[in-house]
């Protein structure tokens, strides 16, 4: 087992997937979430390693590992350190369907890739295709933003 490797792994990793877990685990659990992740691909790391989506692949873990901490919800804004966002986005994300919520959050809000979050998910990558269509035009629809062309 190569520590170097692994060690490079989180840190190309870690901010990541503590940013998607910010969105399916309640704010105080994201780092422990986070470590029963890496744990688990600390214990594996010969499979993890040959993978193709790897971070994917822990987020699901993630997810499984905390599903005592999970909200279904994000988190609450902390107007301390939240980035300036239209005011009315947290509660139309919060009203969006689970999936949907999901899908768009891991793609716009933490830039994986449609490939990343279907692994992610669970699901195929055209299914979160629709799910972040059908999110983008309930978001556009709740905050009154047009779509012109």
């Amino acid at each position: 087992m190569s520590d170097e490797g692994f060690e490079r792994f989180v840190r190309d990793t870690e901010a990541r997937l503590l940013r998607g877990l910010a969105g399916h685990v309640a704010t105080d659990c994201v780092r422990d979430a986070a470590a029963e992740a890496y744990a688990y691909a600390w214990e594996h790391w010969e499979q993890v390693q040959m993978m193709d989506n790897p971070m994917g692949y822990l987020f699901r873990v993630a997810q499984s590992r905390s599903r005592r901490r999970l909200t279904g919800q994000l988190p609450a804004p902390d107007h301390g350190r939240t980035p300036e966002v239209e005011p009315g986005l947290v509660s139309a994300m919060r009203s969006l369907p689970s999936q949907q919520r999901s899908a768009v959050w891991l793609v716009h809000g933490c830039g994986f890739t449609y490939s990343e979050t279907a692994e992610a998910l669970g699901v195929s990558a055209s299914a979160v295709g629709t799910h972040v269509t059908r999110a983008m035009a309930s978001l556009r629809l709740s905050l009154g933003v047009r779509r012109d062309g």
